[in-house]
């Protein structure tokens, strides 16, 4: 299948290896020539067939406009997925005014991070059921082999309030490692954190991905001293709380889990090392260097 894909940086780069390998064409914009096989979005719009497909896998911030510049290029029955982590809320009105161009919409939540052209990627798409049947090819591709990490969650909107979701429990689980590394740290019996962490990772109940990214940061760097006690928040946080207000949902643990981020700006603390660590580990996000 072809595809045009909108942005090849972290994530970007590597959807489009793994679709490549696969089989797939894949036509890629980025605003670094290096990385690029259009010149401009113009450029990338004439080397797809009609009626095209093209995603956009750009950072929230520049999104709309993205897709502002993309769609006069487009033709009635083209196609655009965003697979950035926009808010839920603006997908309805995007997809409202693409439609009177003839243009279709769909918004795909996306996990996996750097790894996830070896593991594949978890994507929870929203659209209608017509422009999720055209589309499956390429999310059979891009989603891990076996019967997860795939789900059409509803209709236009639905896949990145999921993703919002998903990303507000990332936060709780993994700030719950990180309270768990604080209080090993601090033990005068545990001589061996990183292999308490290490020996979790089977037979246990709470293993999971994230534990295992957990003991990789601590093979690397066993009291995480390189790093600082600093985390950020992109957005998902913030928004999973607030629908949680809105809908007058009790959400003890993510609600305190993101204001501990706010906390981690103002101290350098163990805990928030480990949240760090583990958010550079599975989505290569900048860490900031102790010292």
């Amino acid at each position: 299948m072809q595809l045009g894909l909108v942005g090849l940086g972290k994530m970007g780069g590597n959807m489009r290896d793994r679709l490549r390998e696969a089989g797939h064409e894949v036509v890629g914009y980025d605003r670094n020539p290096e990385l690029s096989d259009a010149a401009n979005l113009a450029d990338l719009v004439t080397k797809l067939e009609a009626p095209r497909a093209v995603w956009v896998m750009v950072p929230a911030g520049v999104t709309e406009a993205t897709i502002d510049e993309l769609a006069p290029l487009l033709s009635p029955g083209d196609l655009i997925i965003d697979g950035g982590n926009s808010r839920f809320s603006s997908d309805g009105p995007r997809a409202g005014r693409l439609s009177t161009r003839g243009i279709g919409y769909m918004d795909v939540g996306v996990s996996g991070g750097v790894w996830g052209k070896e593991n594949g990627y978890g994507l929870m798409v929203g659209g209608s059921d017509e422009h999720v049947a055209r589309m499956m090819p390429i999310f059979e591709t891009l989603k891990p082999e076996g019967e997860f990490g795939f789900v059409h969650a509803g209709p236009v909107g639905a896949g990145h309030y999921a993703k919002m979701v998903h990303n507000g429990i990332e936060y709780g689980l993994m700030h719950a490692y990180a309270e768990g590394f604080e209080l090993l740290e601090a033990s005068e019996l545990v001589t061996n954190v990183p292999g308490v962490f290490r020996s979790w990772r089977e037979g246990t109940v709470i293993r999971s991905w994230l534990l295992d990214l957990m003991d990789l940061a601590l093979t690397d760097d066993a009291h995480l001293e390189k790093l600082k006690g600093y985390a950020d928040d992109t957005g998902e946080g913030r928004w999973t709380v607030e629908e949680a207000i809105r809908l007058a949902v009790p959400m003890h643990v993510i609600s305190a889990s993101l204001f501990a981020r706010f906390e981690s700006r103002q101290d350098d603390s163990p805990a928030m090392k480990a949240i760090a660590a583990l958010r550079n580990q599975f989505g290569g996000h900048a860490v900031q260097q102790a010292g």
